[in-house]
């Protein structure tokens, strides 16, 4: 009965449109009750849960990616993508698709990437002639890229909620290679669905063209290697990267490309604040809610379900797979990664299966749902910024998605995509 009151009170809450955070807190607060514990047992478990050091490091790069976006620096890696692929078929989908990698390898954040990068790409791409369903389509989709390469800051939520013992700098190096192979194949989309509706390829401004932009982008491009070194190699922490990516952002829209101004910097760090208090409070109360189901024992029962249906792996990770696609239509981000990590990787450890490995499947299960209605962040903030409606944007949105689902399967069912290059680090 506990459960049915867990689960059916967190369900009527989000049908009738509670912000998520509120369904995690209620739902959990009316278990405890029903169990007759101390009420106080679900302030604690939300404290508990925002109060974790490594998560110092989501407010601060999420301040970055707003220094970036309003520093000018967002402008530049659009510039050297488009020196780099703008003269292929459908050229400004394949420069969207890049500058989105380049960006999100600096905020981390799908959402920021969309934000910055569709604010753009999106009305240069309407003028240009390209359709608003293909320019937001292609935006939203590649915005994703930013969740599976350092430094995205849902890795680090991962970790936590893995009890902080999936080491940060193994899930940066292993989102890399998927993050790169999503990246392909997205581009491969952009240029058959650009060939079938005949847009232009652009011009090739030759090899000088594209060493004055990439000299141009450069001390943006820096940032990406200095977060990425500097945790790889111990040199500092997650946390303590996050605080450099600020410095450096400010430092570079200051003093290099001189577009930061005091207003800017003053809407950047009010834009991060209100950011960081709603996802803190997501993770507070999903927290809780984890809890509670550590304390009915939800884990155990699910492994021994899923123990009755197969033994063999590859089973059980497409069940995994289905079961995160279909929770991601309906739940953000943060809160999925909070609650189901400490349900499913205890299952996925009874089977053998890399807990590294199965932080990249369950991060890009669950980018992909930020791209899926009822509640997509990232197609939301896309439509907005392309001024089209959710029902215009989907019904062309399906090629993307079949690339983004095929290369879920592919780093599902070949685990060296994910851990061949963290082994190659330690």
């Amino acid at each position: 009965m506990s459960l049915w009151i867990l689960f059916g009170t967190f369900s009527v809450l989000v049908l009738i449109g509670m912000p998520i955070a509120f369904c995690l807190g209620l739902s959990a607060l009316a278990t405890v009750l029903y169990l007759g514990l101390p009420p106080i047992i679900v302030f604690q478990q939300l404290n508990s849960g925002m109060n974790a050091f490594a998560m110092m490091a989501i407010p601060f790069f999420i301040f970055a990616g707003d220094l970036m976006i309003r520093g000018g620096i967002a402008e530049r890696l659009i510039a050297f993508a488009a020196s780099l692929v703008g003269h292929l078929r459908g050229g400004l989908g394949q420069v969207n698709v890049v500058a989105s990698t380049l960006f999100g390898g600096i905020s981390g954040s799908a959402v920021a990437d969309a934000s910055a990068i569709g604010g753009l790409m999106i009305p240069q791409m309407e003028k240009r002639g390209y359709d608003k369903d293909y320019a937001v389509n292609v935006t939203v989709n590649s915005a994703i890229i930013a969740l599976m390469i350092p430094p995205s800051h849902n890795m680090i939520i991962y970790s936590i909620a893995a009890g902080g013992n999936v080491s940060v700098a193994d899930l940066f190096t292993a989102g890399i290679v998927p993050g790169m192979l999503l990246a392909l194949a997205l581009m491969i989309t952009a240029w058959w669905v650009a060939r079938r509706r005949g847009y232009p390829a652009g011009v090739f401004p030759g090899v000088m063209g594209v060493l004055k932009a990439l000299l141009v982008a450069l001390p943006g491009i820096l940032l990406i290697f200095i977060i990425f070194g500097g945790v790889r190699s111990g040199i500092f922490t997650a946390t303590e990267s996050s605080c450099i990516a600020v410095l450096y952002a400010a430092l570079v829209a200051l003093l290099v490309y001189r577009e930061l101004n005091w207003e800017g910097f003053k809407e950047a760090t009010l834009g991060a604040v209100r950011t960081t208090a709603m996802v803190l409070l997501v993770i507070g109360t999903a927290a809780a809610f984890s809890w509670l189901m550590a304390f009915l024992q939800v884990q155990t029962s699910l492994v021994q379900a899923l123990q009755s249906v197969s033994d063999n792996p590859i089973v059980i990770l497409l069940l995994i797979n289905v079961a995160l696609l279909l929770l991601g239509t309906f739940m953000d981000m943060a809160p999925m990664i909070i609650i189901a990590t400490p349900v499913l990787l205890p299952v996925v450890k009874a089977f053998g299966i890399d807990p590294v490995h199965f932080g990249v499947v369950m991060i890009l299960n669950a980018g992909i749902g930020l791209n899926t209605p009822p509640v997509g962040s990232v197609l939301f903030v896309g439509c907005a910024v392309g001024k089209i409606t959710i029902r215009e944007a989907m019904r062309t949105i399906w090629p993307f998605f079949g690339a983004s689902i095929a290369v879920l399967l592919a780093v599902t069912y070949i685990p060296a995509l994910s851990l061949w290059l963290p082994s190659v680090f330690r």
